[in-house]
């Protein structure tokens, strides 16, 4: 895996000067702007989940210390 190894500066500004010859300056603002967003709603997305596994965790929890009671 010596191809997936650590980025330098020198490496980013590089790849960088690169994507703006072949997609333009206008088109990368754009690219960002979606990337961006995307990411957002990633977040949004994975907080939800987060809240729900969280939320059964509670209701099992809860629903084992009903059936320790009875016992």
């Amino acid at each position: 895996m010596g191809i997936m190894r650590n980025f330098g500066v020198t490496e980013l500004i590089i790849i960088l000067v690169i994507v703006m010859i072949i997609f333009g300056v206008g088109r990368l603002t754009e690219i960002g702007g979606a990337l961006g967003k995307s990411i957002r709603e990633f977040r949004k997305s994975s907080e939800g989940v987060e809240e729900s596994v969280s939320a059964s965790d509670s209701d099992s929890d809860s629903k084992q210390q009903l059936g320790q009671g009875n016992s």
